[in-house]
């Protein structure tokens, strides 16, 4: 065998397990991972109650029996401003099938900065302003942005921090809402 043979074998070889590990890969990324926690080890949300940006109270609560994207967020935050877009095209979509968004804005200027933002951005959900004992009743938010999907009985089903696909939301969405 010439060694230019060799190099062509050996470069064909490279090239078939190069091959098979793509496949291999592009079927992995065929599997649906599960989106949800099972239904009995979710915990229950804890409920709060805090003030939109017209005064009115938001409890969650009240909103036991829909999906429920708790979303806590800041004007600040790149990912959050990614994500935003999402969630009122979500709100649209879904809000008529037991769907909704709650935003909760951790800006330090409070209403100052969310006010303005909300406004410019036409966000057609909930948004109220977070406080620490909220942020410490969902285990301390560290990172932003920080969601929940909340099942139809009020239990955390996902817990999602950083910027996660559109894609990854609409799933958690769609399982829930059958």
């Amino acid at each position: 065998m010439t060694s230019s043979w060799k190099r062509s074998a050996a470069t064909l070889a490279v090239f078939v397990i190069t091959l098979a590990g793509c496949a291999s890969q592009a079927q992995k990324g065929l599997e649906k991972p599960p989106s949800s926690k099972p239904a009995s080890t979710r915990n229950a949300a804890p409920n709060f109650t805090l003030k939109d940006v017209d005064g009115k109270p938001v409890s969650l609560a009240d909103y036991k029996g829909k999906v429920v994207l708790l979303n806590f967020w800041a004007t600040w935050c790149g990912p959050c401003k990614i994500e935003i877009p999402w969630f009122i095209e979500f709100q649209k979509t879904y809000k008529d099938k037991g769907f909704t968004v709650i935003g909760v804005a951790l800006d330090d200027e409070g209403w100052e900065a969310v006010k303005p933002y909300i406004s410019d951005k036409q966000v057609n959900y909930p948004v109220v302003t977070g406080t620490t004992a909220v942020e410490q009743l969902y285990g301390g938010i560290d990172a932003l942005p920080t969601t929940f999907i909340i099942d139809k009985e009020g239990r955390i089903a996902n817990t999602h921090v950083g910027l996660v696909s559109r894609k990854e939301y609409e799933s958690d969405i769609n399982e829930l809402l059958q």
